[in-house]
């Protein structure tokens, strides 16, 4: 209930992003490959971000 109004972390919404473009990339796989690349390629450059933040 305390955490109703937490606001989110930069790491929080850069996961939240990645898991989007991964699902989106995953539905478009099968229907348009070249599409499908280019949505794995950016959770990819994400997930560089969000290792980043780690070090």
């Amino acid at each position: 209930m305390f955490g109703l109004f937490k606001k989110k972390s930069e790491k929080d919404k850069l996961h939240e992003q990645y898991q989007k473009l991964m699902k989106e990339s995953y539905n478009l796989s099968t229907s348009n490959r070249k599409l499908s690349d280019q949505k794995a390629y950016e959770a990819e450059e994400i997930m560089k971000k969000i290792e980043a933040q780690k070090l």
